[in-house]
């Protein structure tokens, strides 16, 4: 499970005393921390966070690093920007791999075939829909919306 991986981390980067580790792994514990409470007056049980709710926090916390990043750069603090870079690479390691261009092309082909979708828009709906779910997490959703238009305009 990705929490223990996490805890794992956590723990490692104490051990190592490798500060910018222990920094990134105590922040993200509290968003998950944060997010398992949040989760909790919703549902009413004491259920964990599934691994998917986790790389969810981990996303929100890497949005947050790299829009740092432009507002440090943008104010000319470089070093406060390098910091931020250092730590969505520690985030980044816990996401699972990208997929390539190629790869999402080939999810969008399946769909295309399953659905018999069209240039229509509703087709494209289901479309996005259709690959939102069997993408999730591995490609950005601005990606999987270019790949998904190219092809339905060339269809």
């Amino acid at each position: 499970m990705l929490q223990d991986t996490i805890a794992k981390e956590l723990h490692e980067a104490m051990a190592a005393k490798n500060e910018l580790r222990l920094s990134v792994f105590r922040l993200l514990s509290a968003a998950i921390h944060n997010r398992e409470i949040s989760e909790r007056t919703k549902r009413r049980a004491g259920v964990a966070l599934s691994d998917e709710e986790i790389l969810q926090v981990v996303r929100g916390e890497m949005k947050k690093r790299n829009d740092a990043v432009e507002a440090y750069a943008a104010g000319g603090r470089h070093e406060a920007a390098a910091r931020e870079r250092e730590e969505a690479a520690v985030l980044a390691l816990l996401l699972p791999p990208e997929l390539s261009d190629a790869e999402l092309a080939v999810f969008v082909e399946e769909g295309m075939r399953a659905l018999g979708a069209s240039s229509e828009a509703p087709s494209f709906g289901k479309l996005m829909g259709w690959l939102k779910g069997r993408v999730l997490g591995r490609a950005s959703g601005e990606r999987v919306l270019a790949a998904a238009r190219k092809r339905l305009a060339d269809a």
